[in-house]
């Protein structure tokens, strides 16, 4: 029986299942798919993972998600998402629980109490919140692997002041005794006609251009683990569409000893669905 504190799954049903038998069929596809996927030799703590529908970017935030189990399950997941711009607001659920599929997901409180005393957030609740989906197409994943984990989730905007939450977040749960692991939520280029960027025209030379020179500058950034280069980057290039929670994920990281970070996987829509408008995806591991 589901709890009355609970915000509601939106984007169930029409961006990925609504059912969990279902979810679990799309999920083991999507492990098949990513079944040579070499993780690193080494315990991981974070991710960055695309958001668009699990059809075309769930298989790599799932093998990126999947990638974190190592030996260490967290406690928590600090999730960094949202699409804001830089004059933005934070925002943060502090209470109550996330419904998927699988099942409710309770907000750790204690940690975001403490980040919500250091910092000003736009408190939503269950009730009341911004529907966006970079967060909550992640949180069937993390339920399926990590079935006792709770979340603390934030919306960050690409500025520079947004990675002092990540450290904060970082230092404030090792304090309080947590395993904690952290995830940023973004697509890369939105190109053509349905996006109002086509600089560099139509057809096959505009898609190279975004797989092999735009995406690949703010991928590099964030294989490097420069988090202000990823939102400058991306600011500059229009190839994020959400660095804040990106680089603020990164700088929470490095924070919990990250100091590598691999690509697994990238893809583009265009791959699923050709057509003059598309999106890239990367799938990161820390």
């Amino acid at each position: 029986m589901k709890s009355s504190n609970v915000r509601r799954a939106m984007f169930a049903g029409s961006w990925y299942p609504s059912n969990a038998s279902e979810c679990e069929r799309q999920i083991t596809g999507f492990l098949a798919e990513g079944r040579n996927i070499k993780p690193p030799d080494r315990e991981l703590v974070g991710g960055i993972v695309p958001h668009a529908g699990w059809y075309f970017s769930g298989s790599i935030a799932c093998n990126v998600i999947n990638c974190l189990k190592g030996e260490n399950i967290p406690d928590v997941m600090v999730i960094f998402g949202m699409h804001l711009h830089p004059a933005a607001p934070c925002y943060m659920m502090p209470e109550g629980a996330w419904e998927t599929p699988f099942g409710e997901i309770q907000v750790e409180e204690s940690l975001a109490a403490e980040l919500a005393k250091k910092f000003s957030f736009t408190l939503e609740t269950p009730d009341h919140f911004t529907q966006d989906n970079t967060v909550e197409l992640q949180l069937p994943f993390i339920k399926y692997f990590f079935q006792d984990t709770k979340i603390v989730a934030m919306g960050v905007p690409p500025k520079n002041s947004s990675l002092q939450i990540g450290k904060t977040a970082a230092n404030i749960a090792k304090q309080m005794g947590f395993t904690v692991k952290v995830i940023g939520s973004t697509d890369l280029t939105h190109y053509g006609y349905n996006y109002g960027f086509t600089s560099r025209g139509t057809g096959k030379k505009a898609l190279d251009w975004v797989r092999n020179d735009n995406d690949r500058r703010v991928i590099n950034a964030m294989l490097a683990l420069e988090p202000e280069n990823v939102i400058a980057e991306a600011l500059a290039s229009q190839n994020a569409c959400c660095a804040g929670a990106a680089a603020t994920a990164i700088e929470a990281a490095k924070n919990l000893g990250a100091n590598q970070a691999d690509e697994i996987a990238y893809a583009t829509s265009y791959d699923k669905s050709p057509g003059e408008s598309f999106v890239g995806y990367v799938g990161i591991v820390m």
